[in-house]
C-alpha cells in the first residue's frame, strides 16, 4: 500500500496521479480507513471473524472479464460516492486505487496491490479505479448479504445517517 495526495492533474484516472506528498497511514486511520497487508487468507479469515463479516465473493475488473462493459464500469466506480455499510476489499491479484476524501475534502490516493486489505468506513466519500494495467481481482467481504449500493455525492446524500455518523467520528 502506498498513500499520497492526489495531484488533481487532468488525465486518465488510471495513472498514478502522485503529487509526491505522501500520506501517513496514521492519518488514514484517523479518517476511519483501516489497512492491513495479509500475505495469507488465514489472516483475512481472522479479520473477517473479528469484524463479523459473514459473506464474501470475488470480482475481476478487466476488459477480458467484463468485455465491452469494462470502460463504463470503471467510469461508474470512479464516480464519487459513499456506502451505508463498510467497504472491505482484499486484493487477490493485480493493482488498483481507492481515492478517499480527507477532512479538508481533498483526495488521497491509496494504491493497493496483491495481499492488501482495506476497510473503508460507512459514510466516507470515495471512488475506485484500476491502474493502467486494467486488471484487478478482489475479494469483497460483507457483514450481511452482499450489498453494493453507491450513493453518488449530492447535497441530499450528506444528510443520510451513515454520512452523519461518519462525520461525527472523523
Amino acid at each position: 500500500m502506498k498513500s499520497y495526495w492526489f495531484d488533481n492533474i487532468v488525465g486518465d484516472q488510471r495513472e498514478d496521479h502522485d503529487s509526491g506528498r505522501s500520506v501517513d497511514p496514521e492519518y488514514l486511520s484517523k479518517l476511519g480507513v483501516l489497512y492491513r497487508h495479509c500475505p495469507s487468507i488465514e489472516i483475512v479469515d481472522s479479520i473477517a471473524s473479528e469484524r463479523s463479516y459473514k459473506n464474501r465473493d470475488e470480482i475481476i475488473v478487466s476488459p477480458e472479464k467484463m468485455g465491452s462493459a469494462y470502460e463504463d464500469k470503471v467510469k461508474m466506480f470512479f464516480n464519487e460516492h459513499l456506502h451505508e455499510d463498510e467497504e472491505i476489499r482484499y486484493i487477490l491479484d493485480g493493482e488498483g486505487f481507492f481515492d478517499v476524501r480527507s477532512t479538508e475534502d481533498e483526495w488521497i490516493r491509496i494504491r493497493l496491490v496483491q495481499g492488501d486489505l482495506i476497510i473503508l468506513p460507512a459514510g466516507i466519500y470515495h471512488r475506485f479505479t484500476t491502474d493502467n494495467s486494467n486488471y484487478i481481482k478482489a475479494m469483497r467481504l460483507f457483514k450481511d448479504e452482499p450489498k453494493w449500493t453507491p450513493l453518488n455525492r449530492a447535497p441530499e446524500v450528506d444528510g443520510v445517517p451513515a454520512r452523519q455518523e461518519y462525520l461525527s467520528q472523523a
